[in-house]
């Protein structure tokens, strides 16, 4: 396919999602543009940090740093966009802002979906359907292409790593007492949506004690948000994890991650990013729906426990936390060691 909506197709400009999880769960949707405009040159638009899991991509040539239009570089943004003549975008974020930088740089088609009154910006413009709202953010954004007419199929996830990235966590590591033939689970305590998410401090760090005790590293994870409850869990327990929080790059995090024989994860862009790199996930899910955002792929297990109010989809929880309270260390212990002898 060379042609779309009556135009030659040459350039093809994506307005990434803001969010590390989501924007790895598009990754199949860009391999579908590159599989249907073969020679195109295919560029994205995103903020620096969401830009990073795209880097060694081989389905995008150009990377194009986005701060926000309030600013002097939002102009700049424009001018430069305008004289690139792009001949496609593609609005995989779903903000009215979206849709107006593609108008305002003067490309000529411009397919997302008819969200935040930005119907009229859009050439094409996909209504959504309600059993689209009900799917897996992966299936949501590969729908807006099957709308438009692309050929579509349900690909991998996308996230490569430089040899030097896998030196580094590998040379990290082992400053810290880790052998290569040692396994190894990585526990990621937060989630940046809010409180609901979170599973509780003293159960990780419990987790933690009872997996190092069979003779496994652990390594906890963290940005500098959750500096906080990673601090809480290393004070509760009784050995002693590895630990980085707050001190890595999206690629640093990823090349460690890689390193992980398991990784436990409330519903976050790590546990995402460790499904990408081919990691087992046991996923800890309370206010959010499993299905809309679980992890993608076969080795995973996701722990979720059914009450009259979950998902709720709330940052803090009203109630007793009873969807996250149900979940006992023991069964994620038994998820865990499952997952370390497959």
């Amino acid at each position: 396919m060379v042609e779309f909506y009556g135009r030659e197709i040459k350039s093809i400009l994506i307005r990434s999602v803001n969010w590390i999880g989501d924007a790895i769960l598009t990754t199949p949707a860009i391999s579908v543009l590159r599989n249907n405009f073969h020679k195109a040159k295919i560029s994205i638009l995103a903020k620096p940090y969401v830009s990073e899991v795209f880097k060694e991509n081989p389905d995008i040539d150009e990377i194009i740093p986005y701060e926000g239009l309030g600013s002097k570089k939002g102009f700049v943004l424009i001018n430069e966009l305008r004289k690139r003549r792009f001949d496609l975008a593609v609005l995989f974020q779903n903000a009215f802002e979206a849709a107006l930088i593609s108008f305002l740089s003067g490309i000529p088609v411009r397919l997302g979906y008819a969200t935040d009154g930005r119907a009229f910006l859009l050439r094409p413009s996909i209504k959504i359907r309600p059993e689209t709202k009900k799917k897996h953010h992966l299936d949501y954004y590969l729908d807006l292409l099957s709308e438009a007419g692309f050929n579509t199929e349900r690909g991998p996830l996308v996230l490569n790593l430089k040899e030097g990235e896998r030196m580094w966590a590998i040379d990290l590591l082992k400053k810290n007492g880790w052998n290569e033939d040692d396994r190894l689970v990585g526990i990621n305590p937060g989630a940046t949506y809010g409180k609901a998410k979170r599973w509780y401090p003293e159960r990780f760090a419990s987790l933690a004690d009872r997996i190092i005790k069979e003779d496994v590293k652990v390594i906890l994870f963290g940005g500098l948000k959750e500096t906080a409850i990673v601090e809480e869990i290393k004070k509760k327990m009784v050995s002693r994890p590895i630990f980085v929080t707050g001190n890595t790059s999206v690629r640093e995090l990823a090349s460690l991650i890689e390193r992980c024989s398991v990784f436990v994860s409330n519903d976050t862009g790590p546990m995402h990013m460790a499904a990408a790199l081919k990691v087992p996930v046991v996923a800890l899910f309370g206010s959010t729906d499993m299905n809309i955002t679980g992890p993608i792929g076969e080795k995973h297990r996701v722990i979720w426990k059914k009450v009259e109010c979950s998902p709720c989809f709330l940052r803090e929880c009203p109630k007793d936390f009873r969807c996250m309270n149900l979940i006992t260390v023991d069964e994620v212990v038994d998820a865990v060691t499952e997952r370390l002898v497959v």
